[in-house]
């Protein structure tokens, strides 16, 4: 460690979300190479060597940096489409529009949503992608160059989609793959693309995409290959009234009963949305440590309810925060989703106290690091974890008068990233990208839209 080069921050209030909350209303964190080597109150240690660079940073809060636990790239270049339909009336809207989506449309929109985030805070993001047209390319392969090029750490959730229309899903039949091309697609991109250490910049999950898209068969075949390959599970769940209705009529059983049956509970195992969650489901989740991607705009804009997430937090299941497809979030931010988990949370009479602040920030940082399985390494600043951490301006007009950081941070304006880190390689600088185009990608994604468009148009 004493040979990396230092980078040290100085003059700042610190929100550390470790397990004790520490917070340091005026510190320091150095990083060393990849790691943060150590953090606290007060200047810097004395004599430090190999120090790079000094970052005075002065009217700024440092935080982790933010972890997007469930997103659909590909939806980017389908933006503001189906704004007034419920779940699976967009789903129908939109997929015959999917279903014509290429490699390079793919690229394009996996660049415009992860250079969103990443200007915005986001450390580690993932995709779940499960639409994979014949002949469309290396879809894959696109997304993992894209998030690469644009320096986040990431997980790739392989989706996957076999029950079609003629089936009683809703995907056409020209959509989805079969039984046995998605599993073995997904094993390849696995040994392909996985990587399992520490700094891991990026990993792959396995995710057929929900119990009304996906067979029973590839579901229970589906975990069986994640635990043999030693990788994470991925899917949507409980997120409508609807599905819970398909789930009873079609399996005799509610959406977290069925899942269970299906080997699709346990600690390597995480869910986005699982709105309509009754006491039972929310018992299952926390005793077997079953993660949740809560997505509080996705599930306004679809009016798909409130997750409970409150009595989630307290019945110990672990919960990280979601953007979702840009279809049913346009903005394609994660650090908004902070403020509106607390203020969705707590609508309904009496709810003042459901979600504070800091367990906000804790949605987004470490909470979103344990449900993707990277708690260990990062999600908090702590000395040894990995350099993904975030400045935060707080000394402009829009948070000038709120004393606490943390509060400004969550209750204010969209707080703008001076400066945001990924194994200790500076990303963002004054909330633009460093190391690939914004005005380009603003340039290829609208190009993509209008040609799936014309392409969809002519089908």
């Amino acid at each position: 460690m004493a040979a990396d080069r230092r980078i040290v921050i100085e003059n700042c209030s610190i929100a550390t979300v470790d397990a004790n909350d520490t917070e340091y209303p005026s510190g320091y964190v150095v990083l060393a190479g990849n790691r943060i080597e150590s953090l606290g109150a007060g200047r810097a240690p004395e004599g430090l060597e190999n120090v790079d660079r000094r970052i005075d940073a002065t009217g700024h809060l440092v935080t982790p940096g933010l972890v997007n636990t469930h997103h659909h790239y590909y939806q980017w270049i389908t933006r503001g489409l189906a704004t007034d339909h419920n779940l699976f009336n967009w789903l129908v809207a939109l997929y015959p529009t999917w279903a014509r989506i290429d490699e390079q449309m793919v690229y394009a929109a996996a660049q415009g949503s992860l250079a969103m985030m990443a200007r915005g805070g986001v450390t580690t993001a993932m995709d779940h992608h499960y639409v994979f047209p014949a002949g469309s390319g290396d879809l894959s392969g696109a997304i993992i160059r894209a998030a690469r090029e644009t320096g986040v750490r990431f997980t790739l959730a392989r989706g996957s989609m076999d029950r079609s229309e003629k089936d009683g899903g809703l995907p056409p039949d020209f959509a989805v793959e079969t039984l046995e091309g998605a599993l073995a697609a997904t094993e390849a991109t696995v040994k392909e693309h996985h990587d399992s250490s520490f700094d891991a910049m990026t990993q792959v999950a396995v995710a057929p995409c929900s119990p009304f898209s996906v067979s029973t068969e590839l579901l229970r075949q589906g975990a069986e290959l994640a635990r043999r390959l030693g990788v994470r599970l991925h899917t949507h769940g409980s997120e409508t009234v609807e599905e819970e209705q398909f789930c009873k009529e079609l399996f005799g059983m509610g959406p977290t009963d069925y899942f269970e049956s299906t080997g699709w509970l346990g600690e390597d195992v995480w869910m986005a949305h699982c709105v309509h969650m009754n006491d039972s489901d929310i018992a299952a989740f926390a005793r077997t440590k079953t993660g949740v991607a809560h997505c509080p705009s996705s599930n306004a804009r679809l009016a798909a309810g409130i997750a409970r997430v409150p009595d989630m937090l307290a019945a110990g299941v672990p919960v990280g925060l979601g953007v979702d497809g840009t279809a049913s979030n346009e903005s394609g931010e994660l650090h908004t989703e902070l403020r509106n988990a607390l203020l969705i949370n707590r609508l309904g009479a009496h709810r003042e106290a459901a979600l504070n602040a800091r367990q906000a920030l804790r949605l987004g940082t470490y909470g979103g690091a344990q449900v993707l399985g990277r708690a260990a390494e990062t999600g908090s600043l702590e000395a040894g974890k990995l350099a993904d951490l975030v400045l935060w301006k707080l000394d402009t007009l829009a948070h000038a008068s709120i004393a606490d950081p943390v509060t400004a941070l969550v209750f204010g304006a969209a707080a703008p990233v001076t400066a945001s880190f990924v194994n200790g390689r500076q990303i963002v600088e004054d909330g633009r990208l460093l190391h690939v185009d914004e005005d380009a990608i603003a340039r290829s994604t609208r190009e993509q839209a209008q040609r799936l468009a014309r392409i969809a148009a002519q089908s």
